[in-house]
C-alpha cells in the first residue's frame, strides 16, 4: 500500500511538473511571435542553404518567426565577434540570435561565458533526442551541460571509385600501400581545413601507442613523443600523393571534383550520405562507394546555441526546437535535399513520426547503421590547434 501510494504521488508530481512546463513553453511561443531570429552558420553549401530557408519559412508560418540565416565561412569569426560585444558590456541586442557550433568554437563560448543556458534540455521535442550517444552529451569531450542543442551527426567515411580500386584500404598501414602502388592517386585536403584536420586525427588516432591519450588535454611536454607516429607516417605518405604532396587540396568539395575527374582513386567525408548525394546530384558517377576503416572512424555531433545577449532568445528557442522536430529532423536525413544523419532516437518514434524515417530514402553508396558501427571519439579539442600548428610548421609550403 505504501509503495503504491509513492508510485500515486510520483505521477501526480510528475503531470503537475509536465503541466507547469508546457504552459512555460506556451508563453515562450508567445513571447517569440514576431521576433527575428539572426541564425549565423556557414553558408558554404547551397543545399544547407535551402534547407535552412525551408525551415525559416515553416516557422515564420507556423510561429510567427522571421529567421535571417546570416551565412558565414568560419564560426571562430563569430565567436570573436561575441567576445568583442562583451567586451564592450552589449549585454543586450547583441548581433547574433543563435548559432551553429560544435568543437573548439563550443569549448570557447563556453570557458568565456559567451553562452545563454542551460536551454536545450527545456525544448519539447528533446525527449526525443538520442541522449544515450556520448557525441550528443560531449562535443570534442567538453560536457555540453545543455548549453547547446543537438542538430545533426558526423562521421569519417572514405570514398573509392570500384572501376579503378579492387580493394580498398582497411587502415591507415593499407592506405600508405595503396599510395606507394597508386602513385599520385589520394591526396588529404591542407590544414587547417576540417576534412584535413580530421584526416589527421584520424591517423593518429590509429597510430598512437595509446589511444586514451588522445581523450586528454593535450601535454606540450609530450606531445613530440605521442604524434611521432603520426609524423612519420606523413613522411612515407606524403611522396606519393596527388602532385607529390607539393600541393594539397584547399576544401572536401575540391576533393569531389578530383574524384570525379578520375586524378585520385580515393577521397573523403564527413557526412556518411555525401556520396550518395553527389551521385544523386551527377558530380560522382555511380561507382563510387564509401568505406570505413576496420578499427572504426571518428565521429561527432553539431549543435546549435543561443548566445548571452541575443536579443531574441524565446525566438532561438522555438526554431531550435523544430529544428529537433520529426518533420525536420527527417528532411534533414533525406539524401536528395541534404542527408545529415539524425540526432533523434527512432525507436522512440511511433505513428505518422516514424513513418517520416521510414520514408527516408537510402542512398546507392550510403553504409548502413551497423556498417558504420560504433564511432570513435573526438580527441579532446586542444589537440586541433597543437596538430595543425605543427602540420604547417612541417609541410606548408
Amino acid at each position: 500500500m505504501k509503495r503504491f501510494l509513492l508510485i500515486f504521488l510520483s505521477l501526480i508530481l510528475l503531470s503537475f511538473l509536465s503541466q507547469a512546463f508546457a504552459q512555460g513553453w506556451d508563453d515562450i511561443e508567445k513571447k517569440a511571435k514576431g521576433q527575428i531570429v539572426y541564425f549565423n552558420a556557414w553558408g558554404g553549401s547551397q543545399r544547407i542553404n535551402d534547407y535552412i530557408q525551408w525551415a525559416g519559412q515553416v516557422v515564420q508560418k507556423k510561429y510567427g518567426i522571421r529567421v535571417i540565416h546570416v551565412k558565414a565561412t568560419d564560426i571562430g569569426d563569430v565567436v570573436s565577434r561575441i567576445l568583442v560585444e562583451k567586451a564592450a558590456k552589449k549585454l543586450q541586442n547583441g548581433s547574433v540570435d543563435l548559432m551553429w557550433i560544435n568543437g573548439e568554437n563550443f569549448k570557447a563560448m563556453k570557458e568565456n561565458k559567451l553562452l545563454y543556458g542551460p536551454f536545450s534540455q527545456n525544448l519539447p521535442y528533446f525527449h526525443l533526442v538520442n541522449t544515450k550517444k556520448k557525441t550528443l552529451k560531449f562535443d570534442f569531450t567538453v560536457p555540453v551541460d545543455n548549453l547547446e542543442s543537438p542538430w545533426g551527426m558526423a562521421q569519417l567515411v572514405f570514398s573509392y571509385d570500384t572501376n579503378r580500386v579492387s580493394k580498398h584500404p582497411q587502415n591507415m598501414s593499407d592506405l600508405l600501400v595503396f599510395a606507394r602502388k597508386n602513385s599520385g592517386k589520394f591526396t588529404y585536403p591542407a590544414i587547417p581545413s576540417f576534412h584535413g584536420t580530421t584526416f589527421i586525427k584520424q591517423a593518429l588516432s590509429e597510430l598512437i601507442h595509446d589511444p586514451k591519450i588522445l581523450s586528454q588535454k593535450v601535454s606540450q611536454s609530450d606531445f613530440e613523443k605521442n604524434t611521432r607516429p603520426l609524423w612519420d607516417f606523413l613522411d612515407e605518405l606524403h611522396p606519393f600523393l596527388w602532385r607529390k604532396g607539393k600541393v594539397f587540396p584547399a576544401s572536401g568539395s575540391q576533393m569531389v571534383s578530383l574524384l570525379n575527374d578520375n586524378e585520385i582513386f580515393i577521397s573523403m567525408s564527413f557526412n556518411p550520405n555525401s556520396v550518395s548525394n553527389a551521385i544523386e546530384n551527377g558530380e560522382l558517377p555511380n561507382t563510387i562507394r564509401t568505406y570505413i576503416h576496420e578499427g572504426g572512424t571518428i565521429g561527432n555531433a553539431h549543435f546549435v546555441a543561443i548566445p548571452f545577449n541575443s536579443s531574441a532568445k524565446q525566438g532561438a528557442m522555438v526554431f531550435a526546437n523544430f529544428l529537433l522536430s520529426p518533420m525536420a529532423q527527417a528532411r534533414k536525413a533525406d539524401p536528395t535535399i541534404w542527408g545529415d544523419p539524425s540526432v533523434l532516437a527512432i525507436g522512440k518514434l511511433a505513428g505518422p513520426d516514424k513513418a517520416l524515417f521510414d520514408a527516408v530514402p537510402k542512398g546507392v553508396a550510403t553504409l548502413t547503421a551497423d556498417e558504420l558501427g560504433q564511432s570513435l571519439p573526438e580527441p579532446h579539442v586542444s589537440w586541433v590547434q597543437a596538430l595543425e600548428k605543427e602540420w604547417l610548421k612541417k609541410y606548408s609550403k
